[in-house]
């Protein structure tokens, strides 16, 4: 049998961040489990310390269930340097689709993404036409669309 998991990624504010991934993934906030009103009242019972406000939307997953869960954990330390591991959003079809037909698609992406609270850093190009495009989300923490 396979190991499920999930993405943790680590941030100042757990609600900014799931916010714009929630967007960004096109995932849904994972309900708390069953028999209970909200996250919260779930930790609460468990008798978790100083959670308030941590689970806000922190939870997200694929509506489909095909994809992994991610955790937004909120964590005191501001992000530093660039991070070693990022999401790729392929959205394109990849480099077997003609780049004239791949551009507009990364474009229409990255556009949707800046207006959820991504910024662009850089494009790429390979062979002169638009690759991908490296963005940052809320936090500074890149990630590439292509």
């Amino acid at each position: 049998m396979p190991t499920t998991w999930n993405l943790t990624i680590d941030c100042r504010d757990a609600v900014t961040m799931s916010a714009f991934w929630e967007v960004a993934l096109r995932y849904v906030k994972q309900p708390p489990p069953e028999g209970w009103a909200s996250w919260q009242a779930f930790f609460d019972f468990k008798g978790y310390q100083d959670t308030d406000d941590f689970f806000d939307g922190a939870y997200l997953c694929d509506p489909a269930g095909n994809r992994p869960n991610i955790f937004l954990q909120q964590v005191p330390e501001k992000h530093a340097g660039k991070n070693w591991i990022h999401l790729d959003l392929k959205v394109s079809g990849g480099r077997t689709r003609p780049a004239a037909e791949r551009a507009p698609l990364i474009e229409a992406e990255v556009a949707r993404l800046v207006a959820a609270g991504g910024r662009v850093l850089r494009r790429v190009e390979w062979d002169g036409e638009l690759d991908f495009v490296v963005l940052l989300d809320p936090e500074d923490n890149q990630f590439c669309v292509a």
